[in-house]
């Protein structure tokens, strides 16, 4: 084995290969020798087991393999035909042009993000904002914090550490990646107190669990999946109205930050914040990156002296929202205050295109990909945990499998595989694509994509 390591090249003739040289002058001499060295390795374990010896040429291709899978960029950018419109996997909601600016110009100089340019002191990040969310809400108060998991934390912290937080047994859920509700509280130094069951909790139940000790009554939305048949849960203003007797402050975790009523768009209705506001709650709480339709963020409104006890909580600075999500927020909610959320939020644009439209472009598309492509009736899903089981009627383009090897699994492997991904479905042994995700201006690279595939 000795003999066939030695003829391995030496480091440095790989070092002195026109592409690996190409590499160095991308990223870095010391970068690359660390690759090369990383493949080296690999060439004499593998050698040393039997395998063969690599030319220079097959070597120098795997450093270039390295360097591209390592070093690329991430996340990178894909095509979403899935008809899913908040892909969690794919990042869920994309950004209106006027929120990408915003992101942009914020991130790219210097800002007053917490300075007073009246008085030329220090000033909040929050001030603005705090007023563009209680304009669309109805608030009397508000503030963002990075996600909604920590906007929950930072609440529970704020309101009812030490103290016990009433939850519905059947609210008591996991929503997603593991996140559970009572972990979350436990989190936050609250301790958890389950009433009802899973089906069926009234509002005498929490009534019946209110303690001296009792910080908060928690209800939480269940965005993510659907419990139906023989169900009971009471009225939020039920619960608000017991929470002002008792003298006990009504959370309220909402969940996708929806602010149009979804059933306008042929939809089950999705609670909203204003209706939380209307209703008097303490707190609620809410994402910036699901229904809302823009950057990963948490809301809270409600009470202003509540709402000043959050935002001051120790807590709060470790969690705030950065000053790219501010802007790019702030644009997200200008668009629901000049009424033109279905224009110019690609969610909504989404949500509210008709089957007829989609139609159109779907026999478009087939036209333009020949190769046996054809139309199909199909569904599109809102994802994202919101509004579980509610589906809006579409046309999907059905790839042609004729002559191509390997089925709609290696075709849509060659469809993740190019140099700009597409990502469509399988149903029913076929390939589709659901022109109702598809942004603005990708429909000519998707269909690049796509007849390359197809002829591969």
């Amino acid at each position: 084995m000795s003999t066939r390591l030695r003829d391995l090249p030496s480091v440095d003739r790989v070092l002195s290969d026109e592409r690996v040289v190409r590499l160095i002058a991308q990223y870095s001499r010391r970068a690359v020798t660390d690759l090369v060295r990383a493949e080296m390795a690999a060439c004499r374990e593998a050698i040393g087991i039997g395998g063969p010896v690599p030319a220079l040429a097959e070597i120098a291709a795997a450093i270039e393999g390295r360097a591209a899978d390592r070093w690329r960029e991430w996340p990178g950018s894909v095509i979403n035909a899935t008809g899913v419109i908040l892909h969690t996997n794919l990042g869920r909601a994309p950004l209106s042009r006027a929120a990408l600016d915003a992101a942009e110009r914020t991130s790219a100089g210097y800002n007053d993000l917490e300075l007073d340019m009246e008085t030329g002191k220090r000033g909040s990040r929050q001030a603005h904002l705090s007023q563009l969310v209680c304009e669309v809400t109805g608030a009397a108060a508000a503030m963002a914090v990075n996600n909604n998991a920590s906007a929950m934390l930072l609440g529970l912290a704020a309101v009812a550490a030490g103290k016990e937080v009433i939850v519905s047994r059947g609210e008591a859920v996991e929503i997603g990646g593991g996140f559970r509700i009572p972990d979350v509280l436990r989190q936050s130094g609250a301790t958890l107190v389950e009433i009802g069951t899973t089906n069926r909790t009234y509002v005498r139940d929490y009534a019946n669990a209110i303690t001296e000790n009792t910080g908060a009554i928690l209800s939480v939305h269940s965005s993510n999946f659907l419990v139906s048949g023989f169900t009971h849960s009471p009225d939020f203003k039920e619960l608000v109205r017991l929470g002002a007797e008792r003298n006990i402050p009504v959370l309220h975790d909402l969940g996708s930050g929806c602010l149009l009523d979804t059933a306008d768009f042929g939809l089950a209705h999705e609670p909203m914040p204003q209706e939380s506001v209307v209703a008097g709650v303490s707190l609620a709480f809410f994402s910036g990156d699901k229904l809302l339709g823009g950057p990963q963020a948490g809301i809270i409104i409600g009470d202003e002296a509540l709402v000043s006890d959050v935002s001051s909580h120790p807590l709060a600075r470790a969690v705030r929202i950065d000053k790219a999500g501010i802007s790019a927020l702030s644009a997200t909610l200008m668009h629901y205050i000049k009424e033109e959320a279905t224009s110019e939020i690609p969610v909504w644009r989404m949500i509210s295109r008709t089957a007829s439209d989609i139609g159109s472009t779907a026999d478009q598309w087939a036209e333009s990909l020949g190769q046996g492509c054809d139309v199909v009736d199909g569904l599109s899903t809102i994802g994202g945990g919101s509004l579980p089981g509610e589906v809006l009627n579409s046309r999907l383009v059905r790839l042609g499998s004729t002559g191509h090897t390997g089925g709609p699994d290696a075709l849509a492997q060659r469809l993740r595989n190019g140099a700009n991904p597409v990502l469509g479905r399988i149903e029913d042994d076929s390939v589709l694509l659901d022109p109702r995700t598809v942004l603005l201006g990708q429909e000519d690279t998707l269909l690049k994509t796509v007849s390359h595939a197809l002829d591969s």
